[in-house]
């Protein structure tokens, strides 16, 4: 029979952890991937029957090469899911089928967003697409993307039909947080790369990144909550080089 490991990357997710779990015991074994909470995750994950790896985090593309090198090595496949995602009874048995076929090395699945509690559709947070599923020894995440990490397949890609459910921001101030960290991440990556922000930069980039979001990714679709939400992601655009530009003076 093939081998399925699901594994949660964790830091500090107590409130999420349990609710994930239980979504999860379809697969063969569940793997807890945490760096280093100060919480309750480890203890509540382990109470729910989870193996428990803990590994210092440096970016999301090294946390998740470093979680697929912890997989057993009986494990055929690895389903990667995030704390504050649900995998449906639907998705369970989809992924179970699909794991039995020969010539895949990975697959993608659409992912319903919950942000503020309402299912978001425009803006570009559907279909979302994330390649979650891969075969062991056939994947790895681009070190070169420390932030929205890419997977790098070695052989074909399927798509799945059934979504992962995301229950991404609770409220503003959440996505304001996990925006932060995204922004500075990303702002370290270009000054990396030697990406010099120009003074028309903090104009035109929010600009365009509203633009694609509230009308070419039909932002418009979902009214007021496809406004804010496009606004937003134009002040993360501006934070990014914000914090770009800081880089470079501290030079």
């Amino acid at each position: 029979m093939t081998h399925l490991t699901a594994i949660v990357l964790t830091h500090n997710e107590s409130a999420q952890i349990a609710d994930c779990i239980k979504t999860l015991r379809f697969a063969d074994r569940i793997i807890v991937f945490d760096s280093f909470s100060t919480d309750d995750t480890v203890s509540i994950a382990q109470s729910c029957g989870a193996d428990i790896f803990q590994h210092e985090f440096e970016n999301y593309a090294e946390q998740r090469n470093a979680a697929l090198d912890a997989a057993d090595e009986m494990t055929d496949w690895v389903l990667f899911v995030d704390a504050d995602e649900r995998i449906s009874d639907a998705l369970a048995k989809e992924i179970r089928e699909k794991i039995a076929y020969p010539d895949f090395a990975g697959w993608r699945a659409p992912r319903h967003n919950y942000i503020f509690g309402v299912l978001t559709k425009g803006a570009g947070w559907y279909p979302d697409y994330q390649t979650r599923l891969l075969r062991v020894g056939q994947a790895t995440y681009d070190r070169r993307r420390a932030v929205h990490e890419v997977v790098k397949l070695y052989g074909e890609e399927g798509t799945l039909r059934n979504p992962i459910i995301h229950y991404n921001y609770a409220d503003i101030d959440q996505f304001m947080d996990k925006q932060e960290n995204y922004a500075r991440i990303d702002a370290q990556s270009l000054y990396a790369q030697g990406v010099v922000p120009r003074h028309q930069t903090f104009i035109l980039q929010p600009l365009r990144q509203f633009y694609w979001r509230f009308v070419t990714l039909g932002g418009y679709r979902d009214g007021w909550h496809g406004l804010r939400l496009s606004l937003l992601m134009a002040r993360y655009e501006n934070r990014k080089y914000q914090l770009l530009a800081a880089l470079w003076q501290k030079q």
